[in-house]
């Protein structure tokens, strides 16, 4: 089973709110392989908004993401891409 992992700055000026959060779990939910997020020792996975905005991922904090499973490079990819996007935000 591939695992991969990357390190991300989150760089909108909201950081992970109620609509990156949504944002970011639908993009996961679109994967097969399990992607979690990890930020602070605190862990959610990435297809949970709830879970997500638990995180409390603002503006400037580094978060760690792991996917694992057949999809797990594209995912990764796609989220990273997500998340340097600002999530896709006019700031």
């Amino acid at each position: 089973m591939t695992v991969v992992t990357q390190q991300v700055t989150i760089c909108n000026k909201l950081g992970l709110h109620a609509r990156a959060a949504t944002k970011l779990a639908q993009l996961s939910q679109k994967f097969s392989a399990k992607i979690m997020l990890e930020l602070a020792g605190k862990e959610a996975d990435a297809s949970s908004i709830m879970a997500l905005m638990l995180l409390a991922g603002g503006q400037g904090k580094t978060v760690n993401i792991t996917a694992q499973g057949q999809d797990a490079q594209l995912a990764l990819t796609e989220i990273c891409q997500l998340i340097s996007d600002k999530f896709d935000e006019a700031e």
